[in-house]
């Protein structure tokens, strides 16, 4: 199993979630969370003042999925999120040892 990380521009959201589900995948997490990679936020002028935003908006998705699928969803998010330009976002993949439904102690596979 892989757990998948996606860190994407928040207007892209709807779009991901579309390309997911129709691969079939449903299940994710999705968190809004700030950050900044090399394009270091922007400058903005506010009452006169300028200031800098170096924690921009964006939406992190995670998702644990069967280790023989993971290429296949990389590669649909990776399609659905890009624009071609700086602020796209990073996708990483973990290995995962075990996952357990609480409900009724499906393991591995089973359990996503």
């Amino acid at each position: 199993m892989k757990k998948i990380e996606a860190i994407i521009q928040p207007f892209k959201l709807d779009e991901v979630k579309e390309a997911l589900k129709a691969i079939g995948i449903d299940g994710m997490t999705i968190s809004d969370v700030r950050g900044h990679g090399r394009q270091k936020g922007h400058k903005e002028v506010y009452r006169g003042q300028e200031y800098n935003v170096d924690l921009l908006p964006k939406i992190k998705l995670e998702m644990v999925v069967p280790g023989d699928r993971y290429e296949e969803v990389v590669r649909a998010l990776s399609a659905a999120a890009r624009t071609g330009k700086i602020g796209d976002g990073k996708i990483f993949v973990y290995d995962v040892a075990e996952a357990v439904r609480i409900r009724n102690d499906d393991r591995g596979d089973a359990a996503l």
